[in-house]
């Protein structure tokens, strides 16, 4: 152990629990000098102490003793869905009938966070960001709270009502969003205690719908690019993720954070779109060169390790070092057992994360999370679709993949 590293662990988790030293040492019936020496990492507790510590701050005794982060932080996006189920979608002034209604997790936050938590419980993984004082805020913090899911960093804003979507769902999988902002536009970096951020790894999302986020920086060009720049800073790796937006400026928002990303996780229209590639032909389908174009572009401008892509057809993987570029088909699920696609790409994403953090090759990756992905289709919402690591591995064999 080092007195200095265990000092500075137990200074970031007493402030992170908004004690003083004068606290803790009440806490821990020692004087104030022991918890001063302890942080400045002139001594250490005695043996017997670090369980008492550990319980009081909610972490192990191996954190405590070596510092060591673990586990996967989910910051941005948390909304619910009203996801309406519909036979087809109206031209303007016409009707179509709704044939099911019902409401469900959304947003990076709750939709990744639960999608891996189903994945692997053992997972340690923490929720931030912000909710409205309202049902909406409490039914999506519960549903995350009864996952294991960490919220304690879900802050609550007492004059915003929290984020919601209207999904729009055709038979087909094919779905489209009608959003109020809510609470996730005040969400900001003042939010965030960095020095709580116990995970080795932090994805955020979505940029272009995280307004304090999105707004231009001097220094670094967007607030989200500063943001994760500290976060790198700490020695955690950063991983983003975008929504598609037709009004959005995908080159002005979207570039400046690349350089402080070790993963950067999109679908082929946002990855596209950031230098003007055109994503699919005139029947829909991929066009391949122009994907791997973009991903290489989008390599250029900073992004540490590995770019990675997802559509409909399949996913691509590249891989920043090496160069080496990898495509997976997606499964061949029959129309037939196709639910929906709501939050398809977080479940996507929430693969990606899962083999990254367990060290995945780049094309085991890719099978790992076209096969979660593909849980997805089997539920009107965002998360009811997902299943085990054990069952997502079988998956393959039971439907094989498209052909690109």
């Amino acid at each position: 152990m080092d007195a200095k590293a265990v000092g500075n662990t137990i200074a970031a988790l007493r402030r992170r629990a908004g004690m003083t030293q004068s606290a803790l040492a009440t806490a821990l019936n020692i004087s104030d000098k022991a918890v001063s020496r302890w942080e400045s990492g002139l001594g250490f507790p005695e043996v017997t102490q670090f369980p008492a510590l550990a319980a009081l701050f909610g972490v192990s005794v191996d954190y405590l003793m070596t510092g060591e982060r673990k586990g996967i932080v989910l910051a941005g996006n948390i909304l619910t869905d009203t996801v309406k189920n519909i036979e087809s979608y109206p031209e303007i002034g016409m009707l179509s009938s709704i044939t099911s209604v019902s409401q469900a997790v959304g947003g990076c936050v709750p939709n990744t966070a639960i999608d891996i938590a189903k994945i692997d419980r053992s997972v340690p993984l923490t929720a931030i960001g912000c909710v409205g004082n309202d049902a909406a805020g409490r039914y999506v913090t519960e549903q995350m709270q009864n996952h294991g899911i960490n919220t304690e960093h879900v802050t609550i804003l007492a004059d915003v009502p929290t984020s919601f979507s209207d999904v729009m769902s055709l038979p087909s999988g094919e779905r489209t969003f009608f959003h109020a902002r809510g609470a996730n536009a005040r969400f900001s970096p003042e939010h965030i205690d960095m020095s709580a951020l116990n995970g080795n790894m932090l994805h955020i999302g979505y940029i272009l719908l995280l307004d304090e986020f999105d707004k231009e920086d001097a220094e670094y060009g967007t607030v989200m690019a500063r943001f994760l720049h500290d976060v790198q800073e700490r020695g955690i790796c950063t991983s983003i993720d975008v929504v598609s937006d037709n009004d959005g400026n995908y080159k002005k928002t979207i570039v400046p954070a690349l350089k402080y990303c070790n993963y950067a996780v999109m679908n082929e229209i946002e990855c596209c779109s950031i230098d003007g590639f055109e994503a699919c032909d005139e029947n829909g389908r991929p066009i391949v060169e122009n994907i791997r174009a973009a991903m290489e572009k989008i390599a250029a401008y900073g992004v540490k390790d590995k770019v990675i892509v997802h559509c409909k057809q399949a996913g691509f993987c590249l891989d920043v070092a090496s160069g080496a570029f990898t495509v997976v088909p997606s499964l061949k699920i029959p129309a037939e057992e196709i639910r929906g696609s709501v939050g398809a790409g977080d479940a996507y994403c929430a693969g990606c994360l899962y083999g990254l953090y367990n060290g995945y090759a780049d094309e085991e990756l890719l099978r790992f999370a076209s096969a979660a992905a593909a849980c997805n289709l089997f539920a009107d919402n965002s998360v009811d679709g997902m299943r085990p690591k054990n069952e997502i591995l079988k998956m393959e064999e039971k439907y094989g993949r498209l052909t690109l």
